[in-house]
């Protein structure tokens, strides 16, 4: 009899036991939430006017260089707390992602790990702290620049300015968009046989060098203050060079190889493109670097890519994915081209299957050539370099640069990024060309590769690149 008084008490005390600590996690569960709400609003509030003061600010011509750099920082800072946003909508799903923590070793030969925790890192949590604390500091500092702002005089809107998800639009870049513009209205026009103001832009390929000068160029200031604007490749210029030009025409030339110090003669002004540091000593202002877009500015430009007008509240798991994706973009070096190619694709099939087998994909294919030749598919193909991808074909095939010849493009048969990849079966049985993007704005590039079928063993022997290890990447 005592042995079951015993037990039954036992039991009842456990119950006890039990109900209170469910009592007291339910409470700080409400607390917590009830303090999650509470920063969300003020979060939102700070989005709010950060993103008035941007879009303000692109309106507007700013020649002030502090400003430029306060602008540059608010930016960064607003992107960092749309994350941090998004992070506090589904933190119930992104404790269950798979890409919350990423480790990387960002040279060339790096490796990529995509670890799985448990929970969210403490890391994480801490990160997403400073970035709130930087946006409210970064608001909280932009009084004077504001007050300052009203003084700069407003552009001539442009349709595809103002509507962000038409895709009609180049994003980002404030900073770099008001300095360009400041060196062609700021600078004078050299007299007689004086050398003309020139400006180079330097950065990688694909990250909107050739964007930033037409979307400046379209300008109505602009057009109005030189007579003619033209655009050259470095070949044009060594063969006619630099004597035709007006006092007030505008330069725009492309570099791929070094030109020598004497070739410059006379002109207005000069804006030199090219992926080559060395170009920068022909500057007679500081360069422009137009390097690649941090994690928060590429994720946020992919999920307004890829959802285009649709709600991303509407689709949390999507919007999760659209995150992880990004990830992954930005770890393996993804340009913009990559970026809005894959987006595009997305875009057109808003299903989580669709979304979580592209990832794949694209995870498998980074593996891949990572294994192969030791650096990411956007360095080689920076490099000129082939690219493996038959993850994404599911066929082995090879891809080549940019760089393709005139008669090469007439004669093969083309097929859209977005088409391979959503139907791998639409691959020509021979050499074709793949188009991966065309840019819908000026000065509406078109992204072409060629695309050459490959045995597996031929990748892992003499298409290695030279002086590369093969290495065994862990996903």
């Amino acid at each position: 009899m005592e042995v079951a008084i015993s037990a039954v008490a036992g039991e009842l005390v456990s119950r006890f036991i039990s109900f209170l600590m469910n009592k007291y996690n339910s409470s700080l569960s409400h607390a917590q939430s009830e303090e999650e709400g509470k920063v969300v609003e003020r979060l939102q509030h700070l989005l709010m006017r950060a993103g008035t003061i941007v879009e303000e600010a692109d309106a507007r011509y700013i020649t002030n260089s502090r400003m430029m750099m306060q602008l540059k920082i608010l930016s960064e800072a607003m992107y960092a707390g749309y994350r941090v946003l998004d992070t506090l909508r589904y933190r119930t799903l992104q404790e269950g992602t798979r890409f919350d923590e990423v480790s990387i070793d960002n040279s060339s030969c790096g490796s990529l790990y995509l670890a799985i925790p448990s929970k969210r890192s403490r890391t994480t949590t801490q990160k997403d702290d400073g970035a709130f604390k930087s946006l409210e500091i970064a608001v909280a500092n932009m009084a004077e620049f504001v007050v300052l702002l009203g003084g700069c005089e407003r552009m001539s809107r442009r349709p595809y300015d103002v509507y962000l998800y038409t895709d009609n639009f180049m994003f980002g870049r404030h900073a770099e968009k008001q300095k360009l513009l400041s060196f062609l209205f700021q600078h004078n026009d050299p007299p007689g046989d004086i050398a003309p103001a020139v400006l180079p832009i330097i950065g990688g390929a694909a990250v909107g060098k050739k964007t930033l000068v037409a979307h400046a160029c379209g300008d109505e200031r602009v057009r109005s203050r030189f007579s003619s604007v033209l655009h050259l490749n470095g070949d044009s210029l060594l063969s006619h060079g630099m004597t035709m030009f007006g006092v007030t025409t505008l330069v725009v030339i492309e570099f791929a190889s070094d030109v020598g110090d004497d070739d410059w003669k006379k002109g207005s002004k000069i804006i030199i493109v090219s992926r080559l540091q060395r170009l920068a000593r022909f500057g007679s202002v500081k360069p422009i670097f137009p390097s690649a877009l941090s994690y928060d500015e590429l994720r946020f430009l992919f999920k307004a890519l890829a959802f285009g007008s649709v709600d991303p509240t509407q689709h949390p798991r999507l919007a999760q994915l659209a995150d992880e994706f990004a990830r992954v973009l930005h770890i393996t070096q993804g340009s913009l081209v990559t970026t809005n190619a894959f987006a595009d694709a997305l875009r057109r099939n808003l299903d989580v299957q669709f979304w979580s087998s592209i990832l794949d994909k694209r995870i498998r294919m980074a593996k891949r050539n990572l294994s192969i030749y030791g650096v990411h598919p956007s360095m080689l193909i920076e490099q000129g370099h082939p690219v493996d991808i038959t993850d994404l074909a599911l066929h082995p095939l090879s891809m080549k640069g940019y760089n393709i010849n005139v008669s090469i493009k007439e004669r093969l048969p083309s097929v859209t990024f977005g088409k391979l990849l959503t139907d791998p079966s639409v691959r020509p049985k021979e050499d074709f060309i793949l188009i991966s993007w065309e840019s819908r704005i000026p000065p509406h590039i078109s992204f072409a590769h060629l695309v050459t079928s490959c045995a597996q063993d031929t990748h892992e022997g003499s298409n290695a690149l030279p002086g590369r290890k093969r290495r065994v990447v862990a996903i």
